[in-house]
């Protein structure tokens, strides 16, 4: 079964509600239309046709959550071109070295990722474009800049009145054309980014559209990185594909900061990690059920339904009071939360992907969702678990179908790893299915952490900068209620200092390291060892000992 293409999706809604507000960047004083979209979407086509931009050419983004994101995105994927999606957290040195890995022909940037990067030093691109503007400001030839100026220029001449209903013509049968490649990691060894094509986004975008029910009038945040695909999936494409108003949170989200954009956009769905609402539930929730009178009242039959009605009326409150989505994915739920949720009848349900499949495996609404699980493996998809009982026996979860990434970019060894001779893609996470489909997760083999924000942090990346400091000998960065806490053998080279001279001496390195990495990957703290991590007879440290 073919899904229908994301951009069907686009047209025919821009055709019905050509003049409705669309995408906002919170706190502007101006909307984009669908009629303000289709602009931007031909006055860049026009720019990069006169910079020779070829169906096939990579163009890197690299930026906050914005309007002009998504509107490059849209302009890049319908020109036959291919999106580069970059973290902004990520050093300058890394997102130059990633372009270059990419080989991207344009850059566009945001104003934070700006003051990083050296344009100089992207010795292959024609050009970078300050995404706040969508105005080239650097080029290694002058006329670059004069000729994408022009193209712009004379395309406002020719069209005063914007993009006309009548020439929209984004490609619809590509669906084997790769759309984008999503960065997965830093530098560090070679990077990974993940092939999708047309039909990975496509199957996702449609089976959103009709398994997270929204209206025309809807509106969404858009907290997570859009240069994930979690975000980019689920907190733009499907919905301003389908008619959601999407209000683009550009700043580094704080809990204050969410909780005000809440309640000033009302959303209907709320995509979010366990760590966000681990705390939430734990410190304005869990307390008050908690209480001695309150337990009595919580599980007395007749009352305690109204009880735990207020108790969610009042959460649902604080997410703006319009929600009728909460979906948390990216890492399992804790079951005392979990419980929590589910006696107040919160409307949450537990999803499960992965950037290689763009991004969703498994997905159930709240209301068939079963508590532990992943929910079901979504349509367009088959699934296996590597294990002789795949119900009760946990093995491996395996998937092949329209989702699956095509593989990583210039990157053969990593692309064969993740697929078995037969085809099927390798998750990396081990799990049973049930009888009716529904996934459980029991583990992962992979050691990625999510950050607070969606962030994925490698812990390995980290562990090699902080292994190349003086005094570190071995080193495992573990998360420890959200923070990142590096277990640190020393070298012998401190070995005969003392514990206050050991540990100034590795403070010293960990400042180091942290003036490299982005803010979500920085190292909190460290906890000094006294003796060599266990290893396995390859010498490879057992991890999973270590909490």
């Amino acid at each position: 079964m073919q899904p229908r293409h994301y951009f069907d999706f686009l047209q025919e809604n821009m055709r019905a509600h050509w003049e409705t507000p669309i995408m906002t960047n919170l706190g502007a004083a101006e909307s984009y239309t669908y009629h303000s979209l289709a602009t931007a979407i031909a006055r860049l086509h026009a720019q990069f046709e006169a910079l020779g931009i070829e169906p096939g050419d990579k163009i890197a983004l690299a930026g906050r959550n914005c309007a002009n994101w998504g509107m490059a995105f849209f302009a890049i994927t319908s020109y036959h071109a291919v999106a580069v999606s970059i973290l902004p957290d990520f050093t300058g040195e890394d997102i130059e070295k990633l372009v270059a890995h990419s080989q991207a022909k344009l850059v566009l940037v945001g104003p934070v990722v700006k003051t990083k990067i050296n344009a100089a030093n992207m010795k292959d691109i024609l050009g970078v474009i300050h995404m706040d503007t969508l105005e080239m400001y650097y080029a290694r030839d002058a006329k670059t800049i004069d000729t994408f100026v022009k193209a712009g220029a004379e395309y406002d001449a020719k069209h005063p009145e914007g993009a006309v209903m009548a020439d929209l013509d984004y490609p619809t049968d590509n669906f084997d054309e790769l759309a984008i490649i999503n960065y997965t990691s830093g530098s560090t060894g070679t990077p990974k980014g993940v092939m999708l094509t047309a039909l990975s986004l496509s199957s996702n975008v449609e089976f959103a559209i009709r398994n997270i029910p929204h209206c025309h009038g809807d509106r969404v945040l858009s907290m997570l990185p859009i240069a994930h695909m979690f975000g980019l999936t689920f907190e733009f494409l499907y919905q301003v594909c389908d008619g959601t108003h999407v209000f683009f949170l550009t700043q580094a989200p704080t809990p204050s900061i969410l909780m005000k954009a809440f309640a000033d956009v009302k959303p209907y769905m709320i995509l979010t990690v366990p760590l966000v609402i681990e705390k939430i539930i734990r410190k304005s929730i869990l307390p008050v059920v908690k209480k001695p009178w309150m337990q009595v009242l919580w599980y007395t039959p007749g009352i305690r339904r109204i009880i735990r009605r207020a108790v969610n009326n009042k959460l649902m409150t604080a997410f703006g009071g319009e929600l009728r989505h909460l979906i948390i994915g990216g890492a399992a739920l804790s079951e005392e939360v979990e419980k929590c949720l589910k006696q107040m009848g919160t409307p949450y349900c537990v999803g499960y992907g992965m950037t290689e499949c763009g991004p969703l495996l498994s997905y159930s609404p709240w209301d068939k969702y079963i508590p532990r699980s992943c929910g079901k493996g979504i349509e367009y998809n088959e699934f296996r678990i590597d294990s002789s009982d795949q119900e009760h026996i946990p093995g491996e979860l395996q998937v092949r179908g329209t989702c699956v990434m095509k593989g990583y970019y210039r990157n053969e060894e990593a692309t064969k790893a993740a697929f078995m001779e037969d085809g099927w893609m390798r998750t990396g996470d081990l799990g049973v299915i049930d009888k009716n489909g529904n996934i459980y997760l029991r583990g992962r083999s992979k050691n990625m952490i999510l950050g607070a924000s969606g962030q994925n942090i490698y812990p390995e990346e980290l562990e090699d900068k902080l292994n190349s400091m003086p005094g570190v000998g071995e080193s495992v960065v573990v998360d420890r209620e959200g923070k990142l806490v590096a277990l640190v053998y020393p070298s012998e080279e401190i070995a005969a200092l003392s514990d206050d001279e050991k540990k100034q001496t590795l403070n010293s390195a960990l400042a180091q390291v942290n003036a490299v990495l982005p803010n979500y990957s920085k190292i909190s703290d460290f906890e000094l060892r006294t003796e060599p991590f266990a290893k396995t007879p390859k010498q490879s440290i057992k991890r999973y000992l270590y909490k």
